[in-house]
């Protein structure tokens, strides 16, 4: 099982998200490219949080094409062009992350820009999935 690591003698997370994860053997770990906010008829929201709902939307897409949920991801590595959109990734990542029991580790970085000014949010992550559930 993967489990959360907490260690005692370090501040907990401020958080929704876990300062550590173990993934044991017996699984298969599925790495996701950076998703951008990005809609599939090519549309770009103005707002962060309306990106970032689209990153994991996207996200969800590429976990069950691996046989994965977002109960599976271990890691989330986000990105925002201003800590003004901090806020409105927070929302949806953690929507996104409200059934999760056993929580990712995280990190969020801002960041000066992406490929395209319109874009204000980007998330990967890496999942483990059981190998008996593939």
């Amino acid at each position: 099982m993967i489990k959360e690591l907490a260690p005692d003698e370090i501040a907990p997370p401020f958080a929704r998200y876990a300062h550590g994860v173990e993934v044991p053997e017996g699984h298969r770990l599925i790495f996701a490219s950076g998703q951008l906010g990005l809609a599939a008829d090519g549309t770009v929201p103005e707002q962060a949080k309306a990106q970032a709902e689209i990153c994991f939307s996207n996200l969800d897409s590429i976990l069950r094409a691996g046989g994965g949920t977002a109960s599976d991801t271990v890691r989330i590595n986000a990105y925002v062009t201003d800590r003004a959109h901090m806020a409105g990734y927070m929302a949806a990542r953690d929507r996104w992350l409200a059934g999760v029991t056993r929580l990712p580790a995280s990190t969020l970085v801002i960041v000066s820009g992406f490929t395209r000014p319109e874009f204000k949010v980007e998330v990967e992550i890496v999942a483990a999935v059981p190998v008996d559930r593939v």
